[in-house]
């Protein structure tokens, strides 16, 4: 089983597009991801192997550069994912944590 660790840096993180790119990036969403919450949530729902933990570092940084209101918007859809893939096989799960 491969465990893939991503971590993000929130204070690289300076508009929504910013963590679409580097989420795609990391994960390697390919060329057809939509870069929007809708796609997000089909990706890490459905695409991405698991298990992979997030880790957003410095997620302070991001809400600020964000807004609150968006933030929580983004972070409730990880956390959802998270809590969904709860019926899955540990070794098929999604986890995020912020720092």
């Amino acid at each position: 089983m491969i465990f893939l660790r991503v971590v993000i840096d929130g204070r690289s993180i300076k508009s929504e597009q910013d963590l679409h790119r580097l989420l795609a990036e990391k994960l390697d969403f390919g060329p057809y991801y939509g870069y929007n919450l809708n796609a997000l949530w089909d990706r890490l729902y459905r695409d991405v192997p698991g298990p992979v933990e997030l880790i957003w570092t410095e997620s302070e940084a991001s809400k600020n550069a964000l807004g609150a209101e968006r933030f929580q918007v983004i972070s409730k859809l990880l956390v959802e994912v998270m809590e969904d893939d709860l019926t899955k096989a540990p070794e098929e799960r999604f986890t995020v944590r912020f720092e």
